[in-house]
């Protein structure tokens, strides 16, 4: 069973709390016993994971752009954490192409902005930068990238994010090396599925629209390789890293967070899942024309994060769909998804890897 005690009664400052991947990271944390202060725009969908959950309630949510450095200082310093986990982004590839300023502005700029709240306080302890695996340069090689290869995403948000990890590389180095500096890590996770997520062109909320209309699943890139995993994967991940860097700094660094080889799916094969998952819908594969560029194959080498915290990953992309469908089906249903999420965040927990 995973132990976060340590987090228990600790403050904890998270950005881009109200996101999907903020939410379940939320939660997980108000369930370890931690005083958690969000900032973040306004929760980026209807409906959205945040507000569904009732996670408003639980913490201190402060709504604010991360671009604003003054607004953020002010609520930073009234948490005054100890810990610091940053999620806050522009995610969304295609959004990229069409609105590239404000994704750079976001994505580096709200990273300068947070590590100059950081560079000025006395309480941090240990911050954790989360970016991507769409760092690297992609050369559509067929084994993992590993976290010393070239950073240069193509993309405008994939670039933006390894802009937000050379930033904080240069952060460390010119701010942090002192004794009692706070540590610092960054972690570059693959493509996470999950309950709550309702975000335009992502692959899961998709097929649940489709699901809920009684139509076809249209995929656009069937044969597009990438390294799917649950939700719960990386966010237990992040939180080790933040916690044994805080305990000893020798931990601090740069760490990929992926499925295993077996569980790089194609998005057409994850589809399927989701059909068998699901039931009474099907999977048709049609090009939308799109003349934007993506990768068509990305594996991360994760063996760093195993080696060095002897993490693996928990369950394998058929219990990740399933956990999925379950958490839609019973929002759909009208059933309790707060206690759903918690519900699979004991079962992952204290689960083994299936």
């Amino acid at each position: 069973m995973t132990d976060f005690s340590f987090y228990r009664g600790k403050r904890v400052f998270i950005t881009g709390h109200t996101g999907f991947k903020g939410s379940w990271l939320t939660e997980i944390l108000v369930s370890a016993g931690a005083e958690v202060t969000g900032y973040s725009l306004p929760a980026p969908t209807e409906p959205s994971l945040f507000r569904i959950a009732g996670l408003d309630k639980e913490i201190v949510s402060v709504i604010g752009d991360i671009r604003d450095y003054a607004s953020l200082k002010r609520a930073f310093d009234r948490a005054s954490p100890e810990v610091v986990l940053h999620l806050a982004a522009q995610p969304i590839v295609r959004e990229s192409y069409k609105n590239p300023r404000e994704t750079y502005e976001t994505n580096v700029m709200g990273t300068v902005n947070l590590l100059e709240c950081v560079r000025n306080s006395k309480s941090v302890v240990s911050f954790l930068n989360v970016t991507t695996d769409k760092v690297y340069k992609n050369r559509e090689w067929e084994w993992g990238y590993r976290e010393n290869e070239e950073l240069d995403g193509y993309d405008p948000y994939s670039n933006s994010k390894s802009c937000s990890e050379l930033v904080t590389h240069s952060y460390l180095s010119s701010f942090f090396t002192g004794e009692g500096s706070p540590r610092i890590s960054t972690a570059r996770a693959g493509n996470v599925i999950g309950g709550g997520d309702f975000a335009d062109d992502r692959i899961i909320p998709d097929c649940v629209r489709a699901a809920m209309r009684g139509e076809d699943i249209v995929v656009r890139n069937p044969h597009s390789v990438r390294p799917y995993q649950h939700v719960l994967e990386p966010l237990f991940a992040y939180l080790t890293i933040a916690q044994r860097q805080a305990e000893d700094g020798r931990y601090a660094g740069w760490y990929n967070v992926g499925p295993d080889e077996c569980d790089c799916y194609s998005t057409g094969d994850l589809v399927d899942l989701f059909v068998r998952s699901w039931g009474g819908i099907k999977r048709v594969d049609r090009s939308d024309g799109s003349p934007y560029h993506e990768a068509n194959f990305l594996k991360l080498d994760c063996s760093k994060m195993k080696k060095t915290f002897g993490w693996r990953p928990r369950w394998n992309l058929v219990t990740a769909v399933q956990k999925t469908v379950e958490w839609y089906r019973t929002w759909l249903e009208g059933g309790d998804v707060r206690a759903c999420m918690e519900r699979q965040i004991e079962e992952f927990s204290r689960g083994s890897v299936q």
